[in-house]
């Protein structure tokens, strides 16, 4: 059974930092792409960050582009997403997904999700 959780959620001022961690578990972690999502009240769910799998290649969106650092360590079946200089618009919940490949991530595994909010 596949389970990712996700940890690392609160409140934080404007400009401040947070560190955002899922656990994976019941999947090939290492072969496996993670990706970030977050999603406002009454908005669809965005993309926000993205690591490949063997290459560790990372992809953004625009808006956190700079901003967020997305990283994993296979050793620990664990993805990071580094959030610094947050803006008011950062607030949502976060979810993390898992798919064989970064294309698929839409149509993969996800977690619970974690509430960001940031204060301005």
């Amino acid at each position: 059974q596949v389970q990712l959780v996700e940890s690392g959620g609160g409140l934080v001022q404007a400009g401040g930092s947070l560190r955002l961690s899922c656990a994976a578990s019941g999947l090939p972690f290492s072969s496996y792409a993670m990706g970030w999502f977050r999603q406002v009240p009454g908005k669809e769910r965005e993309f926000a960050a993205a690591i490949s799998a063997r290459t560790g290649n990372t992809y953004y969106a625009e808006s956190v582009k700079g901003r967020f650092a997305i990283s994993r360590d296979n050793t620990k079946n664990t993805v990071y997403l580094q959030m610094n200089s947050l803006k008011p618009e950062d607030k949502a919940v976060y979810y993390c997904a898992a798919a064989p490949s970064i294309p698929g991530l839409n149509q993969g595994y996800w977690g619970q999700g974690t509430q960001v909010t940031v204060s301005s």
